[in-house]
Formats: structure tokens, C-alpha cells, sequence
């Protein structure tokens, strides 16, 4: 047992994240939800969901979400593009930098059941470029 300074609340670690992807390319905005521990695919962006925190109801509203994000391209090393915290009530505050996709946190569910439900869009095979 460890004792926190009066005045402090303790977040609730949630079970399932609610996110939010952009496809820049076709305009196509989805909303998906993801477990604590899951995986999905996104386009060519593959999100991995370490954990979610939510304040308690005495805060202000806020939830945090802790994301792994690479992209992986057929016959490509895979490329790693964001380690860290999104804050849903800041999205641009720690945001993803892709020229392709946009993804943001929207909600650290506290209940619910194991959720893994994205569309998985195919990956865009590469243009050769011009010289």
C-alpha cells in the first residue's frame, strides 16, 4: 500500500480505447475500437493499444491512451512512427506525423468486452516515381 499527498486523484486504467484514423488520400474518417493489449490495422499503419487511463469523476474530463504505431509496407522493413501518450482532449498536443494518415485518441473506455473492430483497409501499393 503507498499513500498519495491529499489533493491528488488517481486516473482509472481502462479496458478498451476508442481512436479515430484519417485516410488522407481517400478523405475516409473511421472510428474504431481497440482492447487494452490488441493490435489492429489501419491501412498500412499497424496501432497497438498498451494501456488507457480516464480521470476520475471529481477531475475534469480527460482520457490518455499509450499507442505503439509502425508502418508496414509489403517487402519493406517495417518503420516505427509514434511511442507514447495521446490526450483526447488534445489531439495535436502528441500527435502521429504521417503524409498519409492521420490518428487521434477519442475515449478510455472503463468497461466493455474485448473489441478489435477496424476495417482493414488494403495496404496502397507504391507509385514508381518519375525522374
Amino acid at each position: 500500500m503507498f499513500l498519495l499527498p491529499a489533493g491528488i486523484a488517481v486516473g482509472e486504467p481502462g479496458r478498451t480505447v476508442e481512436l479515430q484514423g484519417l485516410d488522407k488520400v481517400t478523405a475516409r474518417t473511421v472510428t474504431f475500437q481497440v482492447s487494452i493489449g490488441e493490435t489492429v490495422k489501419f491501412g498500412a499503419l499497424v496501432i497497438t493499444v498498451q494501456a488507457c487511463d480516464r480521470t476520475p469523476p471529481t477531475e475534469p474530463p480527460e482520457s490518455t491512451v499509450f499507442l505503439d504505431i509502425y508502418e508496414a509496407r509489403e517487402g519493406e522493413a517495417r518503420t516505427d512512427l509514434f511511442h507514447g501518450w495521446m490526450f483526447a482532449s488534445s489531439p495535436a498536443l502528441n500527435a502521429l506525423e504521417h503524409p498519409v494518415y492521420d490518428g487521434w485518441a477519442l475515449d478510455c473506455m472503463l468497461g466493455g468486452k474485448t473489441i478489435i473492430n477496424a476495417p482493414n483497409f488494403p495496404i496502397p501499393k507504391r507509385r514508381p516515381s518519375r525522374l
